[in-house]
């Protein structure tokens, strides 16, 4: 290999260009379950790959629960909850540093698929149930885990909403809903960030499975997006490896010895393959390979302590304040009030989630001994486990969890869902936590009106014991320090500023996908479009447990003086908004500010309001800034079906500011304005209506409605009507004009026996061209 050769890809094309056939399929699939192939001959190395979206998991051997410790962060759930991109990426190049001290080239993560249902089994492992949030997230993880050295697998893509029948099971979704939900928090990623891999997922999408997807991979992915790395497939996500590398998949995972590599040197000797193809994806694959090898930086040392505070740091920006009342919370660490902690969770915390991801930690605190640490000691405290390790609970364990209740100022019970309840594999089956916990914190409730609950749970769950308790703590898997960071909530040495990433409804027959979710005999039917999450709530006017971006605070915020650059704009323009945000309690705090855009007269059926922009904004007592955003036209678009791209429809949109879903105090509306609207050409399939507001038309309109209304709706003279038959008249020419709209136009020639003819209509559409 010439040395002049600098790009990555020309030099990957030039090593093809000397490749073997079985050289090129060799590389195709993995070395095991971790690795890629050498090939000596050439000085191709290969490259490792490690799970781990919130911590690295490099197994040591076959045995996947056996790997290197590695610093346990909060999981995307959690993460996402702090809505910090600055702090992802924080987490992203400490990552990158584990992994470039373990020699491991490429991190599998991170996952960012929707939270479509509440009961999906991953939904720990995802960001959010909007796109936007998640895809901006997305992105600062990938560059700062990238501009370390290290590679990201952003995964599963795509429409991977389901644990149930996973590996087989088919995702039937409207081209609209797709792009609007599904897609967009991959394209942000990948435009912003360029992940180095996308890991494709386990199912189809519309009977197409993701491996051997051209539109997802080549159409969407690479043509679209501009992606430029690899892609990867889940482990044992192959169907047809020839089909994948037409489609666009690069890498099998884990290997399959020889057998598909067999297929694929058969397919290209029998003329089914092009070797062309072939070489194509070899090289894309290739380059990665080169980049990640030279990126590689020896000597690279961790400090787990450095790790370990800023995992704390990240779980105390990711737990949220859910109720206050009585301004119960913070705890006085300088009192003497006795606090009776009760729930197993604080000794032995859960605090990641179950399956591949699953992270050998450098340490574990749990919330008990950090409490006691902050308080001073354990003199304040008592304890009661309450249940054991699986949410089960007894007349004793509930008996001595009262008594102790009763003889503090306050408890604190820790509730939450074992990991038998949710993990990788399989979906939850609802979304209350063990029978025991409620039971538990029903028992300590009754006997102590002070009662604080601490939940650690990777997703949604409903709260029977919501208005029986004063305050309430999302507390989410935070990781190896999680317990540090509770307590430092709990004591108010970290003031809360958390906020839900994904709704939390009252039942789970409230939530938009209850009588579809888990999809069932390998077909899950997106039935519910557009509206998941808090699209739907809001669309349906249904009050939640708690809405998408709530949280609350130690202290108070205001928002004021809501303006933008300009009162109205073209569609190709930018529209600067900004605010003022102020806060107005007595300690700093930081408050999350989000923009939501609604459109006044939409054409198509669209959510409520959408999230479009959103920032974290810190403030000391008094403080006040200005928080200044930028639109584009993408904010006001839509998906249209019809030109199969993103349209703007012109008119009147609602700007509206807020710290949650519920909670927008600030609206304002701006006109947008389009030069020339995007309208679909016309056929004789086009409907009469179609031609009304069309540009070429909107002339012949007339003379397809005159053709079912009999030619002219001109009442002949002197004709003397009653009231009541002029409105019969009305409502009857009406009824005819909506049958008439609703028709396609090549019926007019049908309807009208021939007078308006084939002729006549083939003329027409000439003109409309």
């Amino acid at each position: 290999m010439s040395e002049q050769i600098k790009d990555y890809k020309a030099r990957a094309q030039h090593l093809v260009s000397q490749m073997t056939l079985e050289e090129k399929a060799l590389l195709m699939s993995g070395n095991g379950a971790w690795t890629t192939h050498k090939v000596e001959r050439l000085g191709i190395p290969s490259i490792f790959m490690a799970d781990g979206p919130h911590g690295l998991r490099k197994a040591l051997g076959p045995n996947t629960a056996d790997s290197v410790p590695a610093t346990c962060f909060p999981t995307a759930s959690a993460l996402a909850s702090s809505w910090n991109t600055e702090l992802l990426a924080e987490i992203g190049a400490a990552l990158a540093r584990e992994a470039q001290a373990n020699d491991v080239q490429l991190l599998l993560g991170p996952g960012n698929n929707m939270k479509r249902s509440p009961l999906g089994g991953r939904n720990f492992e995802y960001f959010s149930e909007d796109p936007f949030l998640a895809g901006h997230l997305a992105a600062a993880y990938i560059k700062g885990l990238q501009d370390q050295g290290v590679g990201s697998t952003l995964k599963h893509f795509a429409v991977n909403n389901q644990e149930h029948e996973r590996m087989v099971s088919s995702s039937i979704v409207d081209e609209r809903t797709l792009h609007e939900i599904y897609l967009p928090a991959f394209e942000i990623a990948v435009t912003q960030a360029q992940p180095w891999a996308i890991m494709c997922s386990y199912n189809k999408i519309n009977g197409v499975y993701a491996s051997e997807n051209h539109l997802l991979l080549e159409d969407i992915l690479r043509d679209a997006w501009g992606f430029q790395g690899y892609v990867v497939s889940d482990w044992g996500a192959v169907h047809d490896r020839v089909k994948g590398i037409m489609a666009g998949l690069n890498l099998e995972m884990p290997g399959s010895g020889d057998v598909n590599r067999k297929k694929i040197i058969e397919a290209v000797k029998a003329g089914q393959l092009p070797e062309s193809r072939l070489d194509q994806v070899v090289a894309g694959l290739l380059a990665v390979v080169l980049k990640a090898t030279e990126s590689r930086r020896g000597g690279v040392r961790v400090d787990v302590d450095e790790h370990h505070a800023l995992a704390r740091r990240a779980a105390g920006e990711s737990i949220i304040l859910l109720k206050n009342e009585d301004d119960l919370l913070p705890l006085e660490t300088g009192g003497k009030k006795k606090i009776a902690v009760i729930g197993a969770f604080a000794k032995d915390p859960r605090y990641q989630g179950a399956g591949s991801s699953q992270v050998n930690p450098t340490r574990i605190s749990n919330a008990y001994a950090e409490l006691a640490a902050l308080l001073g000691g354990e003199e304040r405290l008592s304890y009661a486990s309450g249940y054991d390790l699986e949410g089960v609970t007894t007349a004793q364990l509930l008996e001595e969890a009262r008594q102790q209740a009763k003889s503090a100022d306050l408890a604190i019970v820790f509730a939450g869902l074992p990991d038998s309840h949710e993990s990788e594999g399989f979906d939850r089956s609802t979304l209350d936590i063990p029978e025991g916990h409620n039971r538990l914190i029903d028992a300590v409730s009754q006997v102590q009106p002070n009662t604080v609950v601490v939940l650690m749970n990777g997703s949604a769950i409903t709260m029977p014991w919501v208005g029986r308790v004063k305050a309430i703590l999302e507390g989410w898997l935070t990781g190896q320090a999680g317990g540090g960071a509770i307590a430092d909530i709990l004591t108010g040495e970290v003031n809360p500023s958390a906020k839900l990433a994904e709704t939390f409804p009252m039942r789970v027959e409230d939530s938009p996908t209850f009588t579809e979710f888990p999809g069932l005999n390998q077909q899950a039917r997106y039935g519910e479009g557009v509206f998941i999450g808090y699209r739907y709530y809001d669309k349906k006017n249904i009050t939640p447990l708690f809405p998408f971006g709530f949280g609350l605070s130690y202290t108070t915020f205001a928002y004021s003086e809501l303006s933008f650059s300009a009162p109205s704009i073209q569609e190709t323009e930018s529209l600067t908004v900004e605010l003022k945000v102020k806060n107005t309690g007595k300690v700093a705090g930081k408050e999350i500010v989000q923009l939501y855009v609604r459109e006044d007269k939409p054409v198509v059926s669209r959510p409520d309001k959408e999230l479009k922009a959103f920032t974290k904004v810190e403030l000391a007592p008094g403080e006040e800034k200005t928080v200044r955003f930028t639109l584009s036209r993408r904010d006001f678009a839509y998906y249209n079906t019809n030109l199969h791209r993103w349209s703007v429809n012109p008119g009147r949109f609602d700007i509206l500011v807020g710290g949650s879903s519920r909670n927008l105090p600030l609206r304002k509306h701006v006109q947008v304005e389009v030069a020339q609207q995007e309208v679909p050409s016309l056929s004789r399939h086009s409907l009469v209506k179609e031609f009304k507001d069309h540009p070429k038309g909107k002339e012949f309109y007339p003379q397809l409605v005159g053709v079912i209304m009999g030619g002219t709706t001109e009442e002949p003279g002197g004709v003397k009507r009653t009231p009541e038959e002029e409105r019969a008249r009305k409502k009857a020419e009406m009824s005819t004009l909506v049958f008439a709209h609703d028709m396609p136009v090549y019926k007019l020639v049908l309807f009208s026996e021939g007078r308006f003819s084939e002729q006549t209509l083939n003329d027409i559409l000439a003109r409309v061209q």
